[in-house]
């Protein structure tokens, strides 16, 4: 078996061949936006996010606008995506601290942004890399799986995930890479699609699991 540099070095290559562009799948104008969209789609897909947050930002894309709506408004907007009441609160009350603290601007550092209300380090990461350009992984779902199944990680946590990835990728790549993983963890190797011999970059990266089922089957 090839070493997980190895394989990460190839995932790094034929990632960026398929995802030559990498877009952001969440809709947004700004970073107040992004930040507000990232923060919906805990628990709750892309597309429902971009199909509720139109109706928010009409009434309110900055933070300035958005303390003028009540909280009972905002979760109008949200509801859809889970969680309503608890990220509708958390909407309204970063909004303030943001005038408050920021002069109504989104901070530029992990530990601002993690200060805020309903901000974790994930959504953190999403905006530092995709509104500031700051290299970070930030690792959701999809590449938690595919970091256990493509043997980057034990997979103990997120934490360690974050840790294993950022060793073993360039991180001039970070930004762009999480988002081809997502990609490729959606179209390609899903959860129940893929089973570490189904995809082409699976069946690339461990062309010894496809020998041992055939070996097995004779």
């Amino acid at each position: 078996m090839t070493s997980s540099r190895d394989r990460a070095a190839l995932i790094d290559r034929r990632l960026a061949e398929l995802y030559p562009e990498t877009p952001i799948p969440l809709d947004h104008t700004s970073p107040y936006t992004l930040l507000i969209a990232v923060l919906l789609s805990a628990q709750c897909t892309d597309k429902r996010v971009n199909l509720q947050t139109p109706g928010l930002f009409a009434k309110a894309d900055n933070p300035r606008d958005m303390v003028k709506l009540s909280v009972a408004k905002i979760n109008s907007f949200v509801r859809p995506c889970g969680l309503a009441p608890r990220k509708a609160q958390a909407i309204r009350r970063l909004s303030e601290l943001l005038l408050e603290n920021h002069h109504g601007e989104v901070p530029r550092t992990f530990a601002e942004l993690e200060a805020l209300p309903g901000v974790g380090h994930k959504t953190a990461s999403v905006v530092m890399a995709q509104a500031f350009g700051v290299p970070a992984f930030p690792v959701d779902t999809h590449i938690h799986r595919l970091a256990q199944r493509w043997k980057l990680t034990n997979g103990r946590s997120v934490e360690q995930t974050e840790r294993d990835l950022k060793r073993l990728f360039p991180r001039e790549h970070w930004n762009a890479l999480h988002l081809r993983i997502i990609f490729y963890g959606r179209e390609h190797c899903t959860a129940r699609g893929c089973d570490g011999m189904v995809c082409g970059l699976c069946r690339e990266l461990f062309p010894e699991r496809r020998r041992a089922v055939r070996v097995h089957k004779t």
